[in-house]
């Protein structure tokens, strides 16, 4: 028994369209998003160095670890927040395992009590760190 239709058969084609509009939605949110937050990412600790007639010039191969100390006597390592001198040492430990020639630079807001910064020099020595420099920014000279 056939059916009734042309044919007997009833031919059946596949879409071949994709709808975008969902994709491309969540594309534009998702751009929004990494918008906004990307410059929260690359936030670091706003520090006023000493200033100095002439600062000694550097040349180092490798980017040593900078330990910054804020205004407000906050740490972090990069743009790592440490919680507490006392847990620098061994975050620095950390951080610099595999590394033969440890080097760490400090910079050190002019408003940070000198107790701190020797407590934080303490802490990076005690870390096993012998090379550690003071940053320092030039003095601007009028001309």
């Amino acid at each position: 028994m056939e059916s009734s239709q042309s044919g007997g058969r009833q031919r059946r084609t596949a879409l071949s369209q994709i709808n975008v509009t969902p994709f491309v939605d969540v594309m534009l949110v998702l751009l929004v998003i990494f918008m906004v937050t990307a410059p929260m990412m690359d936030k670091g600790l706003d520090v006023n160095l000493p200033q100095v007639k002439e600062a000694p010039a550097m040349s180092v191969k490798d980017e040593p670890l900078t330990v910054t100390i804020g205004a407000a006597g906050e740490i972090s390592i990069g743009k790592t927040r440490v919680a507490s001198v006392d847990k620098l040492g061994a975050v620095l430990i950390q951080a610099t395992a595999g590394n033969k020639e440890r080097q760490v630079l400090l910079a050190a807001d002019g408003k940070v009590p000198y107790e701190h910064v020797a407590k934080t020099m303490a802490a990076i020595r005690a870390a096993g760190i012998e090379k550690v420099g003071m940053m320092l920014q030039q003095e601007e000279t009028a001309k």
